[in-house]
């Protein structure tokens, strides 16, 4: 995939946003050149062309992503997207250059420990979609830790599948109460609202405290919204590998998943999948052998580096 490089803006002037309107038109330009390009190219068979068609929309949204991040890093409260660049397979993918250095200041983190051949698999749970029973199954019966970060909807309609997750050794862990971007949020007490009354429903359901992690929903976040987690008490977890897996009356094919998702992982990986989707239910139990034939072990976020 082929990616601009606007960290070198000096030559630029931002004035009534000429320089987002150059960088969209930019854009456009090499997607159409991109385009034109595979059109000439040989016939490819379908499994290439779900490739070819996901990458151009991760290119998309990643190039509109670093438009507007540049301008949101003028304000401390300017929403900024997650996003990651990933390097192929057993190489470790890199998180946005724009940010990686107060990540580190506010305790939030997107990879674990590089150094070895280690992936930290999570879910997020917005609703049940009656896939949870399976891939805890799965998980259960090749010995692997998951966690699962949770809204507070998820935790009042489903406290069997909470409770279970607890007791086969995972971790429940914080996706807000309504799922907003927590960048939006400036008042403290409505933030802070965000955590505690997921905290408390969990608390009602495993009679413990939550574990201290928090993943932003939709990936949104700002300098502002990553300190004031911190100064919570929460680690923020981003992630180092997703895939287009949550629209659930548009799965993708499990082979192209499988291919997906195996390619994507790296050492250190923290891996994000959706649990409502029926093609992840299906495929766990692959994906997890095939990982482990390739040398990697599956750790929990408990076992994070400290550093």
């Amino acid at each position: 995939m082929l990616f601009f490089n606007i960290d070198k803006i000096n030559n630029f002037k931002i004035e009534g946003g000429n320089l987002k309107k150059y960088y969209k038109k930019s854009i456009l330009a090499l997607l159409v050149s991109v385009l034109t390009i595979n059109s000439l190219a040989t016939p490819i068979n379908a499994l290439d062309k779900n490739f070819r068609e996901d990458e151009v929309e991760e290119f998309i949204k990643f190039e509109e992503n670093k438009v507007k991040d540049i301008f949101s890093l003028f304000s401390d409260q300017g929403e900024l997207n997650w996003y990651y660049v990933g390097k192929g397979k057993d190489n470790v993918a890199e998180g946005p250059k724009e940010s990686v250095d107060f990540l580190k200041e506010n305790d939030a983190c997107y990879l674990g420990d590089t150094s070895k051949k280690v992936i930290y698999l999570t879910f997020d749970e917005g609703y049940e979609n009656g896939n949870t029973g399976k891939i805890l199954d799965t998980l259960k019966k090749l010995n692997v830790p998951a966690a699962f970060f949770v809204v507070k909807p998820y935790i009042d309609t489903e406290p069997d599948l909470i409770k279970r997750m607890v007791d086969e050794g995972h971790l429940v862990c914080n996706h807000s109460s309504h799922h907003p971007s927590m960048a939006s949020i400036h008042d403290k007490a409505k933030f802070e609202a965000e955590f505690t009354d997921v905290e408390e429903a969990y608390k009602k359901v495993v009679g413990k405290d939550m574990p201290k992690y928090f993943r932003p929903p939709m990936g949104k976040y700002s300098k502002e919204s990553l300190k004031m987690t911190k100064d919570l008490g929460y680690k923020s977890v981003f992630w180092s590998f997703a895939y287009k897996d949550w629209l659930v009356k548009n799965q993708p094919a499990e082979s192209f998943a499988i291919d997906k998702i195996t390619k994507g992982a790296h050492p250190g990986c923290i891996m994000l999948l959706h649990a409502v989707s029926d093609t992840n239910a299906k495929i766990l139990d692959t994906v997890i052998k095939k990982l482990q034939d390739d040398g990697y072990e599956f750790k929990s976020l408990n076992e994070l580096p400290t550093e």
